[in-house]
């Protein structure tokens, strides 16, 4: 049975990617904040999911999980995310805001990733998505919710950069697209389910190699440019 790691599995996206991998047979494991929301989302999704509670703001607790769980993983989908803050153009920016942005959205993935590099070694088949935005591509020139068009920007060529490292060792990295959701970040009016995201995602995930590694995908299975 193949296992995973989705961070930030209780709501929106992760809860619908954490329900998708077990309707398909795998074994999840999904970070929660806080030991209630860990209760919760083990409840609502059942056995074959185990919650693992850290904050991945906080690297010193994501090594402390990643050391304690002795279990190899066939793929780690990096989805904790978040939009904030309200002030967040070029001539009216809160840097603290936007330091938390870029703490969720580039540098989280990246420490998680290496947390948990170990696991996905020992599985001999390990995988990496992170999930990105459309809103990053360098080809817009828009300045609205500017610091968190950067960070995913940011997180794409992080990503970029752990997929060169790790290409050596036939683990696969890539960044995904999943458009406009209906979650509480993208609102009721937005054009995508979450359901449909999420199996696109798995799907992608499913046929993901080495020669794939590096690229950014819409949640659809198409490359897009960064």
């Amino acid at each position: 049975m193949p296992t995973c790691l989705i961070t930030a599995a209780n709501r929106g996206i992760g809860y619908e990617l954490a329900r998708a991998a077990l309707d398909s047979g795998w074994t999840v494991y999904g970070s929660v904040r806080t030991q209630q929301s860990a209760d919760e989302t083990a409840e609502r999704l059942g056995k074959d999911f185990h919650p693992l509670v850290f904050d991945v703001r906080d690297h010193a607790a994501v090594r402390a999980v990643a050391g304690d769980l002795d279990t190899p993983l066939n793929l780690l989908i990096n989805n904790a995310g978040i939009i904030s803050p309200e002030r967040q153009s070029a001539l009216d920016m809160d840097f603290e805001g936007f330091a938390e942005t870029l703490a969720v959205n580039t540098l989280a993935p990246l420490a998680v990733s290496q947390a948990f590099l170990p696991h996905l070694r020992r599985s001999r088949s390990g995988r990496i998505l992170t999930i990105s935005s459309q809103m990053a591509w360098m080809g817009y020139r828009k300045s609205d919710t500017l610091a968190y068009r950067a960070s995913k920007a940011a997180v794409n060529k992080v990503m970029q950069g752990l997929a060169t490292d790790l290409e050596s060792e036939g683990i696969p990295v890539a960044l995904i697209d999943p458009g406009w959701v209906r979650t509480d970040m993208g609102g009721q009016l937005a054009d995508n389910d979450p359901v449909d995201v999420a199996r696109g995602v798995l799907k992608i995930a499913g046929s993901l190699s080495v020669t794939d590694t590096g690229k950014f995908f819409k949640w659809s299975g198409e490359e897009r440019p960064f």
